[in-house]
Order: C-alpha cells, then sequence, then structure tokens
C-alpha cells in the first residue's frame, strides 16, 4: 500500500530522448496531493512524455520518479487512473462493459457492478450503459474514456489534454468532476496547452522544451509579470523570456 504522506508526485533530474530528440531535460517538479496541477505548454514541450513516464509507460534515462512516496513501478500503476489523449476504448463493446472491463483490471470484486453505475452516472451515461462505443459521440467517448480511469477510484488520476475538442458545457462538467476529486482529496495531474483548463487548475507548472520554466498557483504566475490584468498566457511568454 502507498504511503498516505507527503506528495503525490516527485520527479527529480528527469532526462529522456526519443533517438536525438531530446524531451525532458533535467526535468524537476512536486506535486501535492489533493490539487489540479496543469502542466502547461506548447507541442513538444515533453507534456505527454512526462505524463507516460507517471503511469509507467516510459523509463527515465536519468533521474527519479516517486509516486505516492514509493518509486515509480507496476505496484504505484494500480493507483494511477489514466485517460489518454485519445480514448483507449474497446469501439464493438456497449459503454457499460468498457467500464465493466476496466473494473476487472483492477480486481474490484463484488462492488464492481456498482461502482461501474456510480462512475457512469457521474459522467452522465448511466443511461446510454448498453450502447456500442460507435454510436457514441467524440464528447461521450471522451466523458467514457474518464469514468474508465475513475472506476477504481485512483488517489491520483493522470489526464493528457482531457477536454480537447469538447463544448464549453462539457468542458464545464468535467471541471465540476475534478473539484470534485481534488476535494476528496485525489491528486489530478492534467496535461494541457490551453489557458481556459490552466485557469482551472489549482497549480501549474509551465514546460518548454522538455523544462519546468515556472511553478505555481495561477495568481503567483500571473503576479509575478509585475503587470496588473496580466493573464497567462502573458506569464507563459514572460517566464520563456526569462529564460
Amino acid at each position: 500500500m502507498a504511503a498516505q504522506v507527503g506528495p503525490a508526485v516527485e520527479v527529480r533530474g528527469v532526462d529522456f530522448s526519443y533517438g536525438g530528440l531530446r524531451a525532458l531535460d533535467g526535468l524537476s517538479l512536486t506535486v501535492p496531493r489533493g490539487v489540479s496541477f496543469g502542466l502547461l505548454g506548447p507541442n513538444g514541450a515533453g507534456k505527454t512524455t512526462l505524463i507516460r513516464m507517471l503511469v509507467g509507460l516510459l523509463r527515465p534515462w536519468r533521474g527519479t520518479v516517486r509516486i505516492l512516496g514509493e518509486p515509480s513501478s507496476p505496484r504505484t500503476a494500480a493507483s494511477i487512473g489514466y485517460m489518454p489523449q485519445l480514448p483507449a476504448l474497446y469501439a464493438e463493446l456497449s459503454v457499460f462493459h468498457n467500464v465493466d472491463f476496466f473494473a476487472r483490471m483492477y480486481s474490484l470484486g463484488n462492488e464492481r457492478p456498482q461502482r461501474v453505475e456510480e462512475v457512469l452516472r457521474l459522467v452522465g451515461l448511466w443511461e446510454r450503459r448498453r450502447d456500442s462505443v460507435l454510436h457514441l459521440s467524440g464528447g461521450m467517448r471522451q466523458r467514457l474514456s474518464l469514468a474508465c480511469a475513475l472506476v477504481h477510484q485512483p488517489p491520483l488520476l493522470l489526464l493528457d489534454e482531457p477536454t480537447v475538442g469538447l463544448d464549453p458545457e462539457l468542458r464545464a462538467t468535467f471541471w465540476e468532476h475534478f473539484r470534485g476529486l481534488t476535494s476528496a482529496g485525489t491528486a489530478i495531474i492534467i496535461s494541457s496547452h490551453t489557458m481556459d483548463d490552466a485557469a482551472h487548475c489549482g497549480e501549474l507548472a509551465f514546460l518548454r522544451v522538455g523544462r519546468v520554466i515556472a511553478q505555481g498557483t495561477p495568481a503567483q504566475l500571473r503576479a509575478a509579470t509585475g503587470r496588473e490584468g496580466a493573464t497567462l498566457e502573458d506569464a507563459f511568454l514572460y517566464f520563456v523570456r526569462q529564460g
């Protein structure tokens, strides 16, 4: 069982390359428990690479990664809910059976049917539970992907561009879910390149070319520019120039 004290994630001096392309360059950051933590940066900044490393799909070439107080491993992976950028769903199966599949993977046992119903109601898909994924809209598939990540009640949730392509109403619904999770103690790491998502996060790390160039709350990062009324986009550009 993972320790229940200390930060949710600690990354120290991590390097990673794809061939000759440096994706992470001495990256370090700490993510507290019970917060929504945004990884904000342009395409190629290293956000998705870091998410894949946290979930155990990649191993750092150098440096350390600790999840819930333990070194990243298959053991810690069981404590993580992962929602990839492109939904990883079984198109021929029903909504219910997609979530039930992941519930079985996590060995939920007798509570499995109740938990599947709970998460499908949470994302507003219980009435569509018998429908094939093939008949769902893109937004519904996003909601189903989130349900699959939540079904085992993980203390750490990794979301890669979770609101891309969603309409404003559905985006607001997702953020309502996320606030409820963090208030219950779940740590959520959200990879995004949109300032709208960033503004909803409790804490942010600005990434550029594989490095963290700034970290803090949205208010702290805006205030660092010294400009009244500065936006998060202003703050990001300010730290790029400082680097």
